[in-house]
């Protein structure tokens, strides 16, 4: 009957450095700096894989730079100052560029009398974005029931705490939209409706302690029972989507795309073969005149365009290209207004 509070706690150290700026002489003397204003610069690298600065109920991920000045019999002074990381998510990759979609279903009652079944499927583009993005969700919302029901979408982040194998969870709306009352029997279908995501911070997946996750739910409100729920999960990165990067090398790495003759192009082309030595002899005229009625029999019962569209997509020659066919000496060249 006694009620009782148990606390849990952990730490995880992701970086420790120390330099020492100034530091005594070997032979035991004191170093005496003359009064003014005296700059020690200092730098240090940051591992690549530190957690993202965080500030949560339960929990943080902080950074900062202590000086400490000793002093002979003085005191020590002691100056503080906190800085922010930034984990970098590329959401270029293919886990987060894969789509995300799924579907469920949920049979209302009330009373134990079965009113009807409500079902929501839903898709998005992909797993990652970023800040000021917006998500177009593509969903389909049938309802079955006899009571009207009200379809939503929204934006929860999940923050987990972890310490000695207990875990505390912490959920919050970051933003959220509403759509339409859909009808009894009636169906609701959405063609991209926009999401668009706030000023948040990025996801935290990395971290043995604390975690923060975000996903896409799409609810519907039925009532009389409790709602039906589908949930999408979603990574908030920090660098945005390439349109012409990322998508078309791993495009040309599945398909392995031969890209070596680009190299091969001129900077500046040669110019192009006179008309004379492209058409001048009665046999290319007769090759490019279409074929009588003898020749085809009964294939110009058909469409004519067949033979037209080969005739007009047929490819130029090349520059580069000798003509089999030479004119001879003692025909003279025709020209246009022949």
């Amino acid at each position: 009957s006694t009620a009782y509070t148990q606390s849990y706690s952990d730490q995880v150290e992701f970086l420790s450095h120390r330099d020492t700026l100034l530091a005594p002489p070997d032979n035991g003397e004191v170093t005496v700096l003359q009064a003014g204003r005296h700059e020690f610069p200092f730098t240090f690298q940051l591992p690549e894989t530190l957690a993202t600065s965080f500030e949560g109920k339960h929990g943080s991920v902080r950074y900062w730079v202590k000086a400490k000045l000793h002093r002979p019999w003085s005191t020590v002074k002691k100056v503080k100052k906190e800085f922010t990381v930034i984990e970098p998510i590329d959401i270029n990759t293919p886990a987060l560029l894969a789509p995300q979609a799924g579907a469920k279903e949920k049979l209302a009652r009330a009373w134990y009398c079965n009113r009807g079944q409500v079902s929501v499927t839903a898709k998005i583009d992909r797993k990652g974005y970023t800040p000021g993005e917006v998500i177009p969700i593509f969903a389909e919302i049938d309802n079955c029931t006899s009571r009207a029901v009200v379809p939503k979408a929204a934006i929860i982040q999940t923050q987990t705490f972890i310490a000695r194998g207990t875990k505390k969870q912490k959920k919050s709306v970051v933003t959220s939209i509403v759509g339409d009352s859909i009808a009894a029997g009636k169906r609701e279908v959405w063609h991209g409706r926009a999401l668009k995501i706030p000023p948040v911070g990025p996801s935290i997946l990395q971290c043995r302690i604390i975690q923060v996750e975000y996903s896409l739910k799409v609810c519907v409100d039925i009532p009389g029972t409790s709602k039906l729920l589908l949930e999408l999960p979603l990574v908030i990165g920090t660098i945005p989507l390439h349109p012409f990067g990322s998508r078309t090398s791993s495009v040309s790495s599945q398909y392995s795309i031969n890209l070596d003759w680009l190299s091969t192009i001129p900077e500046q082309p040669e110019a192009p073969p006179e008309y004379s030595s492209v058409v001048s002899s009665p046999e290319a005229e007769q090759s490019l005149a279409p074929p009588c009625c003898s020749e085809l029999g009964g294939v110009l019962e058909g469409p004519f365009f067949a033979y037209i569209q080969e005739f007009r997509f047929r490819p130029p020659p090349l520059y580069s290209e000798v003509d089999p066919n030479p004119p001879a000496d003692n025909i003279r060249p025709r020209c246009m207004t022949c």
